[in-house]
């Protein structure tokens, strides 16, 4: 399926259990934000030899690479989390939408719902529409 073609149905999915019709244009950045933060979900489980992980103290990201000789090495990588948010953000407060953000890796990473239904973490699945591809 081409990618206009999911933007489509993200469309169409949000106007009829939101009664919201997104432009193209942010549909389209909500699927990509969508991508990047199931990625990044997948970043932070890891793939067996390295995994993403924050500073403690800072926030920074870094991939976190294991060595043969016991010791990791952090090596600095870009905030996508961070900037996927801060546009899912914008689109849905330009359209009085909330949203939720889930973070394990095996489903769909954002919700998108009406403020009135009262989405959050035990109900975003039910309530809010999966903006996944």
């Amino acid at each position: 399926m081409r990618a206009q073609d999911k933007t489509l149905r993200v469309q169409v999915a949000i106007e009829r259990k939101c009664g919201i019709l997104l432009d193209f244009d942010d549909a389209w950045q909500l699927r990509r934000a969508e991508l990047t933060l199931h990625r990044w979900a997948e970043g932070e489980c890891g793939d067996g030899y390295s995994c993403i992980t924050r500073d403690e103290t800072t926030g920074k990201p870094f991939r976190e690479v294991s060595g043969l000789s016991g010791r990791n090495r952090m090596i600095p990588i870009p905030d996508r989390e961070t900037g996927a948010l801060k546009r899912v953000a914008e689109v849905c407060a330009c359209y009085g939408l909330a949203f939720y953000h889930q973070t394990d890796p095996r489903g769909c990473a954002l919700y998108v719902a009406s403020p009135s239904d009262g989405m959050n973490d035990t109900n975003y699945n039910s309530v809010g529409v999966a903006v996944g591809a």
